[in-house]
C-alpha cells in the first residue's frame, strides 16, 4: 500500500535542528516551524552564525558553524534553524583572508551584523573607536589585526516577524503640486521638556505632534537618518562644557533596514520596527506622507582605521571603493569610505533596502544624501547614465514613491538641475543660496531671484525637468535656522570642538545691527520682516517647498550651523518658542493656506509670457542687468477659470519704494493680501478675504519688504 503525500514528504525531508536551508532571500527570515539565514560573503573562508540571550553577553548562547561543502550556494551561506522566535538575538563571525593589499580584512575576532537585519539592539554606550580597527602603520600582523573580541561591547541583530495591521493603510500618493516639507529630527522635535508630549524624543512623541503639523499645512515629514547608527562614535568634547559629544544628526550608518532604536518608546528589542509602523500609519490618517532622508553613500565603518562591524568584515573589496592601493578607501563622501554603489551586488542591496521601506514600511519617499556618489563607477567617475539611478527610477515597487536628490558629493560634483532622469527631484541649492542673496540686499541678485520663485527653468528645463523637480528651501538641518539667518553674520561653532572651522562660511546671512539675540525693538522687527519675506518667497514659488521644523517658531541653534553632533539644546526644538513668536507661526500658516488656495503659485510646469509679466517700480520691465536693482514686481495671471491675478512686490533695499501697479482686470480691483511690513495680523488676510486698496495705481511698500495683490 502506497505511503501518504505526508508520510512521503516526512520520509525524505531534512532532519534536525539545524539544517541546510536556501540561499535567497537573503537576511533572516521565518521558514516553516524556522527562520532561514542567508549571508553574501564571497571571498569568506568560514562562516559562524551565533545566537544570544541578552545585548551585552559576550559569549553566546550558541554556535552553528556553517560548512561550505553544504550551507553555500555560489557567494551565499544559508543556514535553516529550527524554532528560532522573534526577538532572538544573533550576530556573525566571518573567516577569511586577512590582506589589505588585496582588498581583504576578514576577521574571526568581529563580531558582525547581518546586512539585512531589520532591527538592532540598543547598546547605551556602544563605542567603537579608531582603537578598535586595524592599525595599518604597523608592520606587524598580530599588531594589525586585533585579536580581542568586541562581543560584549557590540549590539546585536534582532530577529523580527514581518507581523503588523495596518489597517488597510495605503500610500497617499498626493502630488508634487501638493506637497509642502517639513523637514525635522525624530528625537530633536519633541525631546525638550517643553514639548508637551507624553514620549518624548521618540517615533510616538512625533506622531502627538501630528495635529500641529496637520494644522500648519504641512503634506510630507521627511526624518533626518532613522536608519541605525552610533551616537557615541564622537571621542570629543564641548570645550565650553567638557560634555562628550554625540553623533546627533545620523549620517553615519550602520544597519540599513533597522530603524534607530534608542527613538522607540516601547523597547529595541524589534519594538522600534513596530512603533515606526505605527508612526507611518498615524501620519498618513492625517494626510501626511513620510519621506526618509536615507545614507547610502557612505558606512560609519569609516577608512582604513575605523571599526568592523559589517561590510568590512563581511567583503571589503566588493562594498567599498578603494584606491589603487587597496589598503585605502576612496573618500567622495568626506567621511573615510565610499560605498561602491554601482558594484552589482551592491546596486541590488541598495534597491532590497529601498523596497523593503516601502513595502515592509509603507515609507512615501527618499531623500538621499549626498546623492551624486551613487552616480560614481569603481573607480570614482560619475557615470551618464548610473545603473542604480536608473534602476531605483524604473523599479516596479518604487514606480509611485517620491525620489530627491542632494545633487553633489564631497568630491566636486554638482549636479543641480541634471541630475538623472525627470523621475528625480532634487534639493535646489541654487534656490537657497539667490533667495538669501536677494533679501540680503547683494548687487545684481534680481535675475537670479525672478529665475528660482518662477521654479529655476534655467537649471532644470534644459534637461527635460521641470518645477516639481525642485526642492525649494531657504534652510535646511545643515546651516543656519531662519532665525539664525537674521541674527548672525558668522557661524559660531566652538561647541562642536573643532576650532570653529566646521561648517560653511558661504551662509549668505546678517545680523541686522547686533550679533545673535538682542533686546533691541527695531533690530527685532527688521529680523521678523526678514523672516516673513523669506517665508513668502519660499511659499509663492513654484517648485516644491520644503520647510526646517521649528522656523516657523523661529528656532535658533545659537549661530551653530553645522550642529551634527549637539545632541542637546542647540539643536533640539525649544517649544516655548512658539507662544514668543506665535506672529511669525500664524504668517507661515496663512501662507501655506494661501499657496494652496491658488493653483498656479504651484503648477508643475514653467510660466511662459503670457502668464507672468515682470516690471520695476515704474511699471517698466526691469533692467536686469543692473547690479543696483534691488526691486522687483510681477504680474501673475490666473491659471484657472475664477482664479484671480497675483501682483507680488518685492523690495529687498532698505530704502522704501512708492510702486506703480498694473491695471487690474476689468471689473477686478486690488486687494491686499499680505505686506511683510505690518505688524501682524494685518501682515496677512486670507485668500480673497484681504482689504481693497485706497490707491488702485499705486501702492508704498517700506525696505525689506515684499506684498502680494489679488485682483478681486
Amino acid at each position: 500500500m502506497g505511503r501518504s503525500l505526508k508520510q512521503y514528504m516526512l520520509a525524505i525531508s531534512e532532519k534536525g535542528d539545524v539544517r541546510v536551508g536556501v540561499p535567497l532571500p537573503l537576511g533572516a527570515h521565518q521558514m516553516g516551524r524556522g527562520v532561514n539565514f542567508a549571508l553574501f560573503a564571497r571571498h569568506a573562508t568560514g562562516v559562524r552564525l551565533e545566537f544570544y540571550h541578552h545585548h551585552t553577553d559576550a559569549r553566546p548562547a550558541r554556535t552553528i558553524d556553517l560548512d561550505p561543502q553544504q550551507h553555500r550556494s555560489g557567494d551565499v551561506w544559508h543556514v535553516w534553524v529550527h524554532d528560532v522566535r522573534p526577538g532572538q538575538l544573533y550576530a556573525y563571525r566571518v573567516d577569511g583572508p586577512y590582506d589589505p593589499q588585496a582588498g581583504h580584512r576578514f576577521n574571526p575576532h568581529k563580531l558582525l551584523f547581518d546586512p539585512f537585519a531589520t532591527a538592532i539592539t540598543h547598546v547605551s554606550h556602544w563605542d567603537f573607536g579608531p582603537a578598535r580597527g586595524y592599525d595599518l602603520s604597523s608592520p606587524a600582523r598580530d599588531l594589525v589585526m586585533s585579536t580581542q573580541d568586541d562581543a560584549g561591547d557590540m549590539p546585536k541583530c534582532v530577529f523580527t516577524h514581518e507581523h503588523f495591521d495596518w489597517e488597510e493603510d495605503r500610500p497617499l500618493c498626493l502630488p508634487w503640486s501638493e506637497t509642502v516639507i517639513y523637514e525635522t529630527h525624530v528625537r530633536g522635535l519633541t525631546i525638550h521638556p517643553s514639548s508637551g508630549v507624553g514620549h518624548p524624543g521618540t517615533y510616538r512623541g512625533l506622531v502627538e505632534k501630528l495635529p500641529y503639523l496637520r494644522q500648519l499645512g504641512v503634506t510630507a515629514v521627511e526624518l533626518m537618518p532613522v536608519q541605525e547608527f552610533n551616537e557615541y562614535e564622537i571621542t570629543r568634547v564641548n570645550p565650553l562644557t567638557g560634555e562628550r559629544l554625540r553623533n546627533y544628526w545620523g549620517y553615519n550608518p550602520v544597519a540599513f533596514l533597522a530603524p534607530k532604536a534608542r527613538y522607540a518608546s516601547a523597547g529595541g528589542l524589534g519594538q522600534q520596527k513596530l512603533e515606526f509602523k505605527e508612526m507611518v500609519k498615524a501620519c498618513h490618517r492625517k494626510g501626511m506622507e513620510v519621506f526618509l532622508d536615507v545614507v547610502f553613500n557612505h558606512t560609519a565603518e569609516g577608512n582604513e582605521l575605523g571599526p568592523t562591524f559589517c561590510w568590512r568584515g563581511l567583503d571589503n573589496r566588493i562594498y567599498y571603493m578603494l584606491e589603487e592601493d587597496k589598503r585605502f578607501y576612496k573618500n567622495f563622501t568626506g567621511t573615510g569610505n565610499t560605498v561602491n554603489a554601482n558594484h552589482p551586488v551592491v546596486r541590488e542591496y541598495i534597491l532590497e533596502a529601498l523596497r523593503y521601506w516601502v513595502v515592509e514600511m509603507h515609507v512615501d519617499g527618499f531623500r538621499f544624501d549626498l546623492a551624486s556618489v551613487l552616480g560614481r563607477d569603481e573607480r570614482g567617475h560619475l557615470l551618464p547614465n548610473a545603473p542604480l539611478l536608473e534602476h531605483i527610477a524604473e523599479d516596479p515597487i518604487l514606480r509611485e514613491v517620491k525620489l530627491i536628490a542632494e545633487a553633489w558629493d564631497a568630491a566636486g560634483a554638482y549636479q543641480v538641475g541634471s541630475f538623472a532622469q525627470r523621475r528625480w527631484a532634487e534639493w535646489n541649492g541654487r534656490y537657497r543660496d539667490d533667495v538669501r542673496r536677494f533679501w540680503r540686499g547683494d548687487p545684481g541678485m534680481v535675475g537670479a531671484f525672478a529665475y528660482r520663485i518662477c521654479g529655476s527653468s534655467d537649471l532644470y528645463e534644459r534637461s527635460g525637468k521641470g518645477p516639481e523637480c525642485s526642492i525649494n528651501y531657504i534652510t535646511c538641518h545643515d546651516g543656519f535656522t531662519l532665525n539664525d539667518l537674521v541674527s548672525y553674520s558668522h557661524k559660531h561653532n566652538e561647541a562642536n570642538g573643532e576650532g570653529n572651522r566646521d561648517g560653511t562660511d558661504a551662509n549668505f546671512s546678517a545680523n541686522y545691527g547686533v550679533e545673535g539675540p538682542t533686546d533691541d525693538p527695531a533690530i527685532q522687527a527688521v529680523r521678523n520682516r526678514q523672516i516673513k519675506n523669506f517665508l513668502l518667497t519660499l511659499f509663492i514659488s513654484r517648485g516644491v517647498p520644503m520647510l526646517l521644523g521649528g522656523d516657523e517658531f523661529r528656532r535658533t541653534q545659537l549661530g551653530n550651523n553645522n550642529a551634527y553632533c549637539q545632541d542637546n539644546e542647540i539643536s533640539w526644538y525649544n517649544w516655548t518658542y512658539l507662544e514668543k513668536h506665535q506672529e511669525i507661526q500664524r504668517f507661515t500658516q496663512a501662507m501655506i493656506a494661501f499657496r494652496r488656495a491658488h493653483p498656479v503659485l504651484r503648477k508643475e510646469a514653467f510660466y511662459t509670457d503670457a502668464d507672468i509679466r515682470w516690471f520695476n517700480p515704474a511699471g517698466q520691465l526691469p533692467n536686469w542687468f543692473d547690479p543696483a536693482e534691488k526691486r522687483l514686481g510681477c504680474l501673475i495671471f490666473g491659471d484657472q477659470e475664477g482664479e484671480p491675478d497675483l501682483c507680488l512686490l518685492f523690495n529687498a533695499s532698505p530704502e522704501p519704494v512708492r510702486f506703480s501697479l498694473p491695471q487690474a482686470p476689468e471689473g477686478r480691483r486690488w486687494h491686499l493680501s499680505a505686506d511683510t511690513a505690518r505688524p501682524g495680523p494685518e501682515d496677512i488676510f486670507p485668500s480673497r478675504a484681504g482689504p481693497l486698496l485706497p490707491d488702485q495705481a499705486q501702492y508704498r511698500m517700506e525696505g525689506r519688504s515684499s506684498v502680494i495683490l489679488e485682483a478681486l
